[in-house]
């Protein structure tokens, strides 16, 4: 049994003081895949660093997170990236796309580096991993200008409805489901299973949105187990073939 986890960032500061540890822990729990998506040019050394570490395991995406597109550096920042498509092989483009829950002021240049991610992607032949928060009619207001079978990827962290699920799978992405699921209030668990299986992926978001019993406390993608528990127990199906499913999924997204 093989588990993915398509979205941790092992690499974060959270992780400095035991990241073996942390990564061990998550291999001894069938935990062999790892895809760690980008936030910015200053996360780039350690996100090389931990792929030098364990080249068999760690997956980098490239890109430019919402909330770091500030007017003064973004263009810096995109530029930065673009580079290191240049340089050398990445899975994905991300984490891209939206964020307005910590500044609405930056919706203009969010929508530019959005736009320009996608072109780049395309560019590339690669999937997009979106970020979205407090954001959907905007996220979906650029998808929908770049839709086709060109475009395609995760929407990361998916907290949306099932209306919003649907949309996001016509637009060929697929759903990251992380911690949420596991939550009183996160919904998602309440229609989750009307969706073909076929369309979902398994996340950590590590070290952040970690899954009940441990939520209010640091996440690890060895907790991606208590993720897979909750989506079999939603489905009906065993770990087994939620592990076999989901990684599957993740396949066919990153091409390997």
């Amino acid at each position: 049994m093989t588990l993915t986890d398509t979205h941790t960032h092992l690499y974060s500061k959270a992780f400095d003081k035991d990241r073996d540890e942390v990564i061990q822990n998550a291999l001894q729990q069938n935990i062999k895949r790892f895809f760690i998506p980008a936030i910015d040019s200053e996360t780039t050394h350690a996100m090389y660093a931990l792929e030098k570490a364990y080249p068999e395991n760690m997956f980098l995406m490239m890109g430019l997170h919402p909330t770091s597109v500030q007017p003064d550096t973004y263009h810096k920042e995109l530029q930065h990236v673009e580079n290191q498509f240049k340089e050398r092989q990445f899975y994905a483009v991300g984490e891209i796309g939206i964020d307005l829950y910590w500044d609405k002021n930056t919706l203009g240049i969010q929508q530019e580096a959005f736009h320009r991610q996608i072109e780049l992607a395309k560019a590339y032949q690669l999937p997009i991993v979106i970020h979205c928060r407090e954001a959907f009619d905007e996220v979906f207001e650029v998808l929908e200008q770049h839709k086709g079978d060109d475009l395609y990827g995760i929407f990361h962290c998916f907290t949306g409805t099932y209306e919003q699920a649907l949309q996001a799978i016509s637009c060929n992405m697929h759903l990251g489901i992380g911690g949420v699921v596991t939550f009183k209030n996160g919904k998602i668990d309440q229609f989750l299973n009307q969706i073909d299986l076929k369309h979902i992926v398994l996340e950590t978001d590590s070290p952040y949105l970690t899954p009940k019993p441990f939520r209010g406390k640091r996440n690890e993608s060895a907790y991606l187990t208590y993720i897979a528990e909750k989506i079999s127990e939603l489905y009906n199906l065993t770990l087994e073939q939620i592990a076999e499913i989901t990684t599957a999924n993740s396949k066919k997204v990153f091409g390997i």
